[in-house]
């Protein structure tokens, strides 16, 4: 009988025992080695299936070795006498008697190893095409070799096979019943025997190996045919606009075009080769280990993407209810098979360590002497390797969906604008728990309470979790966030506490009592009100609590470090000291605490700084000696008027002026002290005492604006710097003012209450005072007020409004800054809120609090620089976002430039420490610049010796 099939068969007759199996060495030996031993020797499964005959004496070289894609290689055998050989077309093995084992030379250069052309030998089956084959007639012989034995196994086999490739082409194209998608349903039970039950168990493993990569890519097909077409040609569509739609797609579903792609090719190679070698086939770790390589950047992205890509489809389903219709719409088509989408995105996840079991359970029914023991390892160290190499990744992406849901139910009070940065791509969820806190009454039968607290990578949150309809947690922030750069930690070593704890079912009467671990945490400004004492249920979780809250604050700390808005540069320190513990047998007086500071430039471009402390005021050049030119004690204002050369001083309730030249002369020598009493012009505070001065430009003029304390109320003036040939008489009271240098700029007006600072706007000044901030414009022929911002004439009706009214009313204003064209920030001491230009609350009536009290700012845009002894909050005036803080002891602010090339001046409490007392540390604040990356142009020149100091 002729046998035209594509793969080799052996037909065994009945109630033939399957051959007992022993494993070859792994070079095992060449027919014609094996011709010395007798021919009753056992079958192996292994062996060479014989289907040429050769010359029995030669052996010659092949021009080449084979390659691996070859089939099983039929070698050479000795001939047999007593053999009846016919010649067949129906075998596909190409003869080629002349084979030899590869060198170690061979081996390098083909790339192959003698384990490869073992396989090749043994396991791997021919290319298809017509050659020649052998039928041993068993009559011409009454004693067979071992060569005839096998050869009669292989015809045998193929013989009982016919039927089952109708079954494999079924299987391949999956329109075989489920309950025969089995290899041993594609096998006969006289085949099964023929090769033994560890062969049996090892070929449903392989087939396993083609059986779940088949249901693999028909599941990667799913998901685009019903899931990411249907919903990219819905209409109405189901998430709109079309921008939207492309990026959930592009999120929820990744690289899924990709991955496809690759196991499109890979299924395509493992079915290939099973048609070649079924029913035996010899190993598949070659094709896997290709694709595998291929695919795994793009699997990497995918694992680690896969949290963010279910949440967002989880989120869009809570969210839309035409994409929850949807979704639904396509679980009812049959090729789902009922399962949801969140299973089919996951089965890129589970895919290779699904494999990877797969394989090892195939390693353990492989004999030890099978090329698979070799080899399979190198395939589950390639994937055990990059499943644990994902494992930071996706813990990664779990967190910020953890971050995500976190930020989704948090509620804060009403009005109030924290700004967390939330949704900044650096956010991250660094911890979180349950932890309890004691209440502070004595009347409660249960004090404790739980809270959740979250630690942020920039702020710690304590909340209270709510349970809301729909099984949905609401989490109230009970306490105001506390920056990470205010956290400070306190005890975390305290005894256990007793909890009194009822059970939930059965005697009510019955307590119980559970120990609790407490540690403290506190706020760096307010320590007595913003410290909080919270208890772990264990000793462990206590420590796993401290060892967060230190890592995550020493993250934090660097990363502030080093992306700093502003940056202090050292200007003095020594020059200036105040009283110590130490001082007292100096010669030389300390100048006491330094005021106010302001620098500017004498006639020759000579600059010069000018200091005012408790005991007088020091000017001098910087890094040379500073001398006490004037003797006006704690001074309250320094001005410079670098463009009409004068200084005002405001002092013991006078403004003063003198002429710069004349004290830069004074300060070289150059002139005698009297010589300043002659440029000495005395501007106000005969009739009344000055309260607070300002200077700015306003409508392009320089203005000098002071509060006067009268009789009953209190008045603000205006003057307008000018040369002495700009002068005219103006208005009835300029008489007033018998100076050479400022004349009046407008009419003066009052103000209801005190006044606690000035500030020049474009067109109009603004004037802080206990009843919010008064704007006029002192040129209006009436010297009317123009508002009282913030403007709360809607408070009545709106209780947003109303609150925002209260909380103005008890905090302290300080002044205003411009926002944009449209929106300005009312500064207070304990907070800010946003007008419009017309004076009323913008943005619902919210406020943006501050960390600390500020008793003055400084406007350096786009930041407001606020200051109090401990603290300099740096936050933007757009969001009120907290950009960066400054920590020192005893800070003041110097001067606040009006210009943006001239740098602020703070003092603080120095590093010295001696005889002379304790030094006052005179610093700038620089602005920094973002460091952008620059990229070489193309073709760019680089020289060699910058690489020199690489060089091995």
């Amino acid at each position: 009988m002729q046998n035209h099939r594509a793969h080799p068969s052996v037909a065994i007759p009945q109630r033939s025992r399957s051959p007992a199996y022993h494993p070859p060495e792994v070079y095992s030996p060449y027919p014609f080695e094996a011709a010395a031993q007798s021919s009753d020797s056992i079958l192996s499964a292994w062996d060479a299936t014989p289907t040429a005959r050769g010359p029995p004496t030669t052996l010659e070289v092949p021009e080449r070795p084979l390659s691996r894609a070859r089939s099983t290689f039929a070698p050479p055998t000795i001939s047999s006498p007593e053999l009846e050989i016919h010649r067949s077309v129906s075998q596909r093995l190409t003869v080629n008697p002349n084979r030899h084992r590869l060198s170690k030379s061979e081996t390098v250069l083909t790339g192959r190893s003698p384990e490869d052309d073992y396989v090749a030998r043994s396991y791997t089956p021919a290319i298809p095409g017509p050659a020649p084959s052998f039928e041993i007639s068993p009559a011409r012989s009454t004693e067979e070799s071992p060569d005839s034995k096998l050869n009669k196994l292989t015809r045998e086999l193929s013989n009982m096979t016919l039927q089952s490739e109708e079954g494999l082409n079924r299987f391949q194209n999956g329109s075989l019943d489920e309950k025969d998608e089995a290899w041993h349903s594609l096998v006969p039970p006289e085949a099964r025997e023929a090769v033994g039950k560890r062969e049996v168990e090892r070929q449903s493993i392989l087939f396993e190996v083609f059986k779940s990569e088949r249901d693999y890519v028909y599941d990667l097909h799913v998901i685009q045919e019903v899931f990411v077409e249907r919903l990219k040609s819905a209409s109405p569509p189901v998430i709109s606009p079309a921008e939207r739609l492309q990026t959930f797609l592009s999120t929820v579903f990744w690289n899924l075009e990709q991955i496809t792609a690759h196991h499109d090719r890979l299924l395509e190679a493992l079915f290939a080769r099973q048609r070649e070698q079924h029913p035996l086939v010899q190993s598949v770790w070659d094709l896997i280990l290709d694709s595998f390589f291929r695919s795994k950047l793009d699997y990497e992205s995918y694992i680690e993407h896969y949290p963010l890509a279910e949440e967002r489809h989880r989120t869009e389903l809570n969210h839309n209810k035409s994409y929850k219709d949807f979704v639904q719409r396509c679980y009812r088509d049959p090729r789902t098979k009922k399962r949801d989408l969140v299973t089919f995105l996951s089965r890129p996840v589970t895919r290779l360590p699904r494999l990877n079991l797969i394989l090892e359970h195939l390693q353990k029914r492989t004999e030890s002497d099978h090329p698979d023991t070799k080899d399979l390892p190198l395939v589950l160290d390639a994937l055990d390797g990059f499943l644990k190499s994902t494992q930071p990744g996706i813990a990664a992406a779990e967190s910020k969906v953890k971050f995500w849901n976190l930020c989704d139910s948090l509620a804060f009070n009403k009005g109030e604008i924290i700004e967390l940065a939330l949704y900044n791509d650096m956010r991250s969820l660094e911890y979180a728990g349950t932890l309890a806190r004691r209440s502070k009454s004595e009347m409660d039968w249960n004090p404790w309470y739980d809270l959740y607290v979250a630690l942020l990578d920039n702020f710690l949150l304590i909340t209270k979790e709510e349970k809301m309809p729909g099984g949905t947690i609401r989490r109230l922030v009970v306490s105001r966030p506390i920056p990470l750069a205010y956290l400070r930690l306190g005890s975390f070593d305290g005894p256990p506490e007793n909890r009194k704890e009822r059970p939930e079912e059965g005697n009510f009467l019955r307590v119980s009592h559970r120990p609790m671990y407490p540690f403290t945490v506190y706020h760096a400004f307010e320590k007595a009100t913003r410290r909080y004492t919270l208890y772990a249920s264990t000793e462990a979780a206590r420590t796993k609590w401290y060892e967060a809250l230190v890592n995550t604050k020493a993250i934090d700390d660097a990363r502030r470090e080093g992306n700093r808005f502003f940056v202090s540069q050292i200007l003095d320190d020594g020059t200036f000291r105040v009283p110590g513990p130490r001082s007292g047998r100096s010669r030389k007086p300390p100048s006491g605490r330094v005021i106010h500071a302001i620098p500017f430039i004498a006639s020759g471009g000579k600059k010069f700084m000018a200091f005012g402390c408790a005991s007088g005021i020091f000017i001098g050049r910087q890094g040379e000696m500073f001398r006490r030119i004037l003797s006006y004690e704690n001074a309250k204002k320094i001005i410079v008027l670098q463009d009409f050369n004068k200084v005002l001083i405001h002092h013991d309730g006078y403004l003063l002026s003198y002429s710069l030249e004349v004290l830069a002369r004074v300060v070289q020598y150059q002139s005698p002290a009297s010589a300043l009493d002659a440029s000495l012009e005395t501007i106000a505070g005969q009739d009344g005492a000055v309260i607070c001065c300002e200077a700015g430009k306003v409508k392009d003029r320089t203005i000098v604006v002071y509060a006067v304390k009268g009789f009953m109320h209190t008045y603000v003036y205006a003057l307008e710097a000018c040369r002495p040939s700009d002068l005219g008489m103006r208005s009835p009271w300029t008489l007033q003012f018998p100076t050479l240098s400022f004349r009046p700029y407008g009419e003066p007006f009052y103000v209801p209450q005190e006044p606690y600072s000035i500030t020049t706007l474009t067109k109009t000044i603004a004037v802080a005072t206990d009843r919010g901030v008064v704007i006029t414009d002192p040129q209006n022929p009436g010297g009317a007020i123009v508002s009282i911002v913030p403007d709360f004439s809607g408070a009545p009706s709106n209780s947003t409004t109303g609150d925002l009214k209260v909380r103005c009313e008890a905090a302290r204003p300080l002044g205003l800054v411009p926002c944009d064209a449209s929106e300005l920030m009312v500064i207070y001491d304990t907070m800010g809120c946003y007008i419009t230009k017309y004076g009323k609350p913008s943005r619902d009536s919210s406020f943006v609090r501050w960390e600390m009290k500020a008793n003055s700012f400084l406007h350096r845009a786009p930041h407001v620089l606020l200051f109090c002894s401990e603290f300099i909050e740096v936050r933007d005036v757009q969001t009120g976002r907290l950009d960066q803080v400054i920590e020192g002891a005893d800070i003041r602010l110097l001067h606040a430039p009006s210009v943006r090339s001239v740098f602020p001046l703070v003092a603080w409490r120095g590093g010295r420490d001696d005889e002379d007392g304790l030094s006052e540390q005179i610093v700038e604040l620089v602005d920094t610049a973002e460091i952008t990356p620059v990229t070489p142009a193309s073709g760019a020149f680089v020289p060699l010796e910058l690489w020199e100091e690489w060089e091995m």
